[in-house]
């Protein structure tokens, strides 16, 4: 896809959008259930079942997905579909590229083993290995731009909203 034909597919939703900004706002979901017979919770994902459960450094087998890791997973996937998109509205060439994202966690936290201890990552860096010839300035605009429209990262940079609840069948 070139420069030409991303703004042509996007041009319709731009518009419609402004004229009707209600229409930009969509709830994403995610659903799962949990594993009666193991700590798992069985993640339903659109494309396939998903299980996660406790990351080997908390006493899983390491067998299921790790939650933490899923989350980077993520942040990859959105900051690469970002990169690509805004390379292409820019028209920068990418031949090829890698993501890599990496997280720094202390599981004294959520062991509760230390109360000092964070829960969660401390640190997470974001690395974009990029083959182009384009001009460091022009790179310097690509990273700007992905890093304000990637949406996983922004909603880690600003933190959302959050509500839990609990119900009962």
């Amino acid at each position: 896809m070139d420069a030409n034909a991303l703004r042509a597919l996007q041009a319709p939703l731009k518009n419609q959008y402004r004229e009707t900004p209600d229409s930009a706002v969509v709830t994403l979901k995610a659903k799962g259930s949990l594993d009666d017979t193991s700590i798992a919770c069985k993640v339903e994902t659109g494309r396939a079942l998903a299980v996660a459960g406790l990351h080997p450094a908390t006493g899983g087998s390491g067998a299921e997905l790790c939650s933490g890791d899923m989350l980077l997973e993520a942040l990859v996937a959105c900051a690469g579909v970002t990169v690509k998109a805004v390379a292409t509205a820019l028209e920068i060439p990418l031949k090829a590229g890698t993501v890599s994202a990496e997280g720094d966690l202390d599981f004294r936290g959520t062991l509760g083993v230390d109360k000092e201890a964070p829960v969660g990552f401390r640190a997470i860096r974001l690395k974009f290995d990029l083959d182009t010839d384009a001009p460091q300035e022009k790179l310097d605009q690509l990273l700007k731009l992905t890093e304000r429209y990637c949406v996983v990262f922004q909603t880690l940079n600003h933190k959302p909203e959050l509500a839990v609840s609990a119900s009962r069948p």
